[in-house]
């Protein structure tokens, strides 16, 4: 087993780079792990590609396994897909796990931080586990019932798959808006509606507003109806949302509530731990469909300049995995 682990860094804006690192010896409960695949998650780390992490959430913002500060040199990320090398207690050699662990081609992790992966949920749609959590999350923020007019706006990989649980609550109507027209084709994959800002249908019981734009949110308070309950589960890093609440939003008496997946929502929170939640959104998996969110996947070796449009917005990628040799 090699002591050389190679990771991904953001080192400067716009630049990342794979460094180097040596493992610690493996001792006391730690489990050596080579990484099948990890996955980009495209609107935080765009932020942190920028630099655009504020100052005031620098501390809150830190990945469960990150090294290096804010702003730069960080190893951020947290959708790691790896294989057991050696048993380890319940862990058995061969045995497929997830971590919210960086983009590491090897290293060393407690048990208790990995979550075994069924044996047929294929590596890179299991790298969807972090993001599916934070939908899971949102979902229970929202409250969505059945029957319900559901908005999405933003359509991205988390907005995508808001949408795909909010289609499987009971006569639940769900249309996914986005200014992207080719977004069109997630929601047809989701059984879900699709419309561009402009046309979105009006008169919503819940919006869940995904864009991490001014104008994404505007739409979101435009379209809810009487009442309704806008959550807000974007994250805007330095930039200001430009919200407009001049127009209907007090004579609507419409609810504005944030979801952050960094704490269980309040409603499920007595009784479950951000474990239970992740291994539920680990077997929200199972469905082939969900392969719709994911791009071709780039050879690791090739990230630090494959990534850069990604991150930059010139590629039009939902999921981006990373796949190892």
């Amino acid at each position: 087993m090699s002591q050389i682990a190679r990771a991904l860094w953001y080192t400067a804006p716009q630049i990342i780079e794979i460094r180097e690192e040596k493992l610690s010896k493996l001792s006391g409960n730690r489990v050596y792990l080579n990484t099948h695949a990890s996955a980009i998650s495209r609107g935080t780390e765009a932020i942190v590609f920028r630099g655009d992490v504020p100052v005031s959430e620098r501390e809150r913002m830190m990945a469960p396994f990150q090294e290096g500060t804010f702003p730069f040199p960080v190893k951020y990320g947290y959708a790691n897909v790896s294989e057991v090398i050696e048993t380890k207690g319940n862990l058995k050699a061969g045995q497929r796990v997830f971590s919210l662990f960086p983009h590491q081609n090897r290293f060393l992790l407690s048990p208790d931080a990995l979550y075994p992966i069924p044996a047929g949920l294929p590596s890179t749609r299991a790298t969807l586990a972090a993001n599916m959590e934070t939908a899971l999350n949102i979902m229970w923020d929202a409250a969505i019932l059945p029957c319900s007019d559901v908005a999405v706006v933003g359509a991205g990989t988390v907005g995508s798959l808001v949408g795909y649980l909010c289609a499987r609550i009971a006569d639940v109507h769900v249309t996914m808006i986005d200014v992207n027209p080719k977004r069109q084709d997630i929601a047809d994959e989701f059984s879900c509606a699709f419309a561009l800002p402009e046309f979105a249908p009006e008169n919503q019981d819940v919006v869940v507003h995904c864009s991490a734009s001014g104008s994404g949110l505007n739409t979101a308070i435009r379209i809810a109806g009487r009442e309704a309950r806008i959550v807000e589960a974007s994250w805007y890093g330095s930039h200001p949302s430009g919200v407009d609440l001049g127009g209907s939003f007090h004579s609507q008496r419409l609810s504005l509530t944030s979801s952050q997946v960094g704490q269980v929502a309040p409603v499920m929170r007595p009784r479950w731990t951000h474990r239970r939640r992740m291994e539920a959104a680990v077997s929200l998996l199972k469905d082939e469909v969900l392969d719709a969110l994911l791009a071709p996947p780039v050879k690791f070796e090739n990230a630090p300049e494959d990534l850069k449009d990604v991150l930059s917005g010139k590629k039009d990628a939902l999921c981006q995995p990373i796949v190892y040799s």
